[in-house]
């Protein structure tokens, strides 16, 4: 299908054909509440089994943790065993560590503020549990996950790139398969300019030269092996790229695409994000 087609896709057959669940629900409180309440009960699930589970977790959308920890504090169920591995996070200049605690775009200070921080503290995600890549020791990811027995769900959103995590499209000359793309461990990245635009207008004022160039990530090798993947979808500008994720050719030139193969993915969005975009033929 060609990609002026894929923009003609109403809302309404979002999902149709595919294995990819699609609800569109009212607001974005909706949405917050929605991955909070999957987030607990997947805790209380995996404690009554004995086995707390393992998230792959970002740090957006926005207001989902303040609601998970609130949920968690109020019916007494602790989050000390769960293992939250966050998918990305800012290095510094070269590359070789992450951008400073103090740093205003610190996803590792989002988490203790948003989320760590506001569990009560018999409750708190134990320190040990609370997972960052490193750029010093990026395998370190995969063979944890592997000692934990995989990841429970994966969490995340979609660039307007197509981008999962920080797991930018390749450059085309590459000529990257989507099979060796799938197969990408956690590493560091540079980050594409569409992403740091658009960051720097939700983080920075606009300032794009305040934006880190490079990040790491999480691999689309660790994303795609998780038992299921929840992609949350808040921003009207995402209404492109969600329909080339679930409806386009799977490819490295859109990474979240890849979720086309994978055997549990559900994508929760706002209405705004589900509306058609603006569809251009010369």
């Amino acid at each position: 299908m060609k990609d002026e087609d894929l923009m003609k896709i109403p809302k309404e057959r979002l999902g149709e054909g595919t294995n990819i669940k699609v609800e569109i629900v009212e607001s974005e409180i909706d949405l917050y509440n929605d991955m909070a309440r999957v987030m607990f009960k997947a805790i209380v699930a995996g404690l009554e089994k004995g086995r707390p589970p393992v998230f792959i977790l970002p740090v957006g959308p926005r207001d989902q943790y303040r609601r998970l920890a609130r949920l968690c504090n109020v019916e007494g169920v602790s989050c000390r065993d769960v293992v939250c591995i966050n998918m990305d996070e800012y290095l510094n200049r070269d590359g070789t560590d992450h951008i400073d605690y103090s740093h205003p775009l610190s996803f590792r200070r989002y988490m203790d503020e948003q989320f760590y921080s506001l569990l009560d503290e018999d409750k708190r995600v134990a320190e040990e549990n609370r997972i960052f890549p490193h750029p010093s020791c990026p395998e370190k990811i995969g063979t944890l996950i592997e000692e934990l027995g995989g990841v429970d769900i994966c969490f995340g959103g979609v660039g307007i790139n197509g981008h999962l995590a920080f797991n930018e499209p390749p450059d085309p000359s590459l000529e990257m398969t989507a099979e060796e793309f799938a197969a990408l461990p956690t590493r560091v990245v540079e980050l594409d300019y569409r992403t740091r635009i658009c960051n720097a207008i939700s983080a920075a004022g606009g300032n794009i030269e305040a934006m880190p160039r490079l990040a790491i990530t999480v691999g689309m090798k660790e994303i795609l092996a998780a038992r299921s993947v929840h992609i949350y979808l808040n921003r009207s500008w995402q209404a492109a790229v969600v329909r080339r994720m679930i409806h386009g050719p799977v490819t490295a030139q859109v990474p979240a695409s890849l979720l086309q193969n994978h055997p549990d993915v559900r994508c929760v969005m706002i209405p705004e994000a589900a509306e058609l975009p603006l569809a251009f033929s010369e």
